[in-house]
């Protein structure tokens, strides 16, 4: 995939502003919103000191606080917003191991925003640690909902004669994995929109997935999972993986489930639609409270905890 033929110049200074950013060295390890709220609302944070301020946390910074080149490249890229005499990148930049790569700004409130952060890390170790271990090379694989690209970029990077699908509804999710897959210089990942699996053909010997699975009272791409507690969305790539698995492939899904007076009802659905079925699973706890402010807003009145959850499902050979 050659960005310079598929993208415009926008993505080009976007994708030329990432490669700055690395050759000079700059991380950023993206954190939950709860705690990017809690560090920005720091009296010494009210303004960007450096370019992970500017890029990480996501606070409005001095024009003259960055190079020029860096100016205009957020210029060209159109990612620049005023503030008064301040300015606000409208993407940020993180960091997981050499990897950069760009998504939204905190706080990410628009219907299209392209999330990154704690979760990813998580996908990320999923994904790691089953292809450590798998047993047959990956030929076909797909990244369902793809976000920021990260899925599909560690498949592409661990076997780079794959052919690497990176799909999402939300085309400013498919132009940010576009650029970053470009700037981590991988060749073998296909951009393409799609309603979970509706929009592609064929069938896949790994297909992962880190879908949204909060209720979202504005129903952000990004965020709502839908159903009663968020876990529709889920179900529906478990149903849709299980018609679209080659024998021996592996669907690898990193969601999030409510537990309700110690009750999994994710658990018990995919325990109900697999049983008898042509597949082998694997369901664990991968972190057992996360986002605990989600408790707060409505519709979780009865949940106790969110929990971190990892199904591994692999059709018989």
């Amino acid at each position: 995939m050659l960005l310079d033929q598929q993208q415009t110049q926008a993505d080009q200074a976007l994708l030329q502003l990432g490669r700055r950013l690395r050759a000079d060295g700059y991380r950023f390890t993206c954190v939950t919103p709860a705690t990017q709220a809690r560090v920005n609302a720091r009296p010494q944070a009210q303004q960007a000191h450096d370019l992970r301020d500017v890029f990480g946390w996501s606070r409005p910074f001095l024009p003259s606080l960055i190079s020029t080149d860096e100016l205009q490249q957020l210029t060209a890229a159109g990612v620049l917003q005023g503030e008064g005499d301040l300015l606000r990148s409208t993407v940020r930049w993180s960091s997981l191991d050499d990897l950069l790569l760009t998504h939204s700004a905190w706080p990410t409130d628009s219907c299209d925003a392209v999330f990154f952060g704690p979760d990813s890390y998580r996908f990320a170790q999923v994904i790691r640690d089953h292809l450590q271990h798998r047993l047959h090379p990956v030929q076909h694989a797909v990244d369902i909902g793809c976000g920021s690209g990260i899925g599909a970029l560690l498949i592409a990077r661990a076997a780079p004669h794959a052919q690497v699908s990176a799909v999402d509804i939300n085309p400013l999710a498919l132009r940010y994995t576009a650029i970053n897959a470009a700037l981590a210089g991988v060749a073998n990942v296909s951009v393409e929109p799609s309603d979970l699996l509706a929009g592609i053909t064929g069938t896949f010997d790994l297909i992962v997935a880190n879908p949204p699975y909060m209720l979202d009272a504005s129903k952000r791409t990004y965020r709502h999972g839908g159903g009663t507690l968020g876990a529709e969305l889920s179900l529906r790539i478990v149903d849709q993986a299980c018609q679209r698995l080659d024998a021996g492939g592996t669907l690898l899904l990193y969601t999030g489930v409510a537990i309700v007076e110690g009750r999994d009802a994710l658990l018990e659905t995919v325990r109900e639609r697999l049983q008898g079925s042509a597949f082998s699973w694997v369901y664990r706890e991968v972190d057992p409270d996360v986002f605990g402010e989600q408790l707060l807003e409505p519709g979780y009145q009865q949940v106790e905890r969110i929990a971190a959850v990892a199904l591994t499902l692999t059709r018989h050979g």
